[in-house]
């Protein structure tokens, strides 16, 4: 009974790390060429309210997931293409939804911590736009993203559409390797006796954001 209990939570695992492994983005070296957001007339400037940032963390024993709050962000839209956009996150407001009471509050504080995010020192992380192009269906959009004073660049897939009078774009669910950005708490990439004690590399991150012109 014990083998066949441990042999489900190992398929259940490899299937959890597959999915995540699938979404990885790979980052390459910083965009020198970001474009500004410049024409007012094809620009729009996110609705904070109205948009969504979703996170999800893993480990051996389950997964978090919780939403983080944008600060600013303004794009401008060139026949159906994100020409150029800027987008801030404050990682001060990064919050556990599947936790209640001391258990969300300690990760929380965890996430916040000097040897997770430190947002004490990186209050915010940010989004480029260097580049998109439309393939199939989808926008890839191609930028740098910098967290921790850390930048690479990476290419997201998304759909661009109109909701209720405002421009809207939603990512694709993709994955960001921590460690590559200085993140290395409990990386068994990192620290090779950590045995089942350690933490996924791979961030799932997906969001939804809304602007009016």
């Amino acid at each position: 009974m014990k083998k066949s209990i441990l042999a489900i939570a190992f398929v259940a695992l490899t299937a959890v790390s597959c999915k995540t492994e699938k979404n990885k983005v790979t980052t390459g070296e910083e965009v020198k060429d970001v474009q500004k957001v410049e024409n007012l007339a094809n620009s729009y400037e996110v609705n904070i309210e109205e948009s969504t940032m979703l996170w999800k963390g893993s480990k051996p024993t389950g997964s978090h997931n919780g939403n983080i709050a944008m600060e600013y962000g303004a794009f401008e839209v060139e026949n159906g293409i994100i020409k150029a956009g800027k987008f801030v996150v404050n990682m001060n407001s990064i919050v556990c939804t599947d936790l209640e009471g001391q258990g969300k509050e300690n990760l929380e504080k965890h996430l916040k911590a000097a040897d997770f995010f430190d947002v004490e020192k990186f209050p915010a992380a940010k989004f480029e736009v260097a580049s998109s192009e439309m393939k199939g269906e989808k926008l890839h959009i191609t930028g740098n993203l910098t967290i921790k004073d850390v930048t690479k660049s990476i290419t997201i897939p998304a759909i661009i559409y109109n909701e209720n009078g405002l421009m809207a774009f939603k990512s694709d669910t993709f994955s960001i390797d921590r460690t590559e950005f200085g993140i290395e708490y409990k990386s068994k990439k990192i620290f090779e006796n950590l045995k089942d004690k350690f933490i996924d590399d791979l961030i799932e991150i997906s969001f939804d954001v809304k602007a009016k012109n």
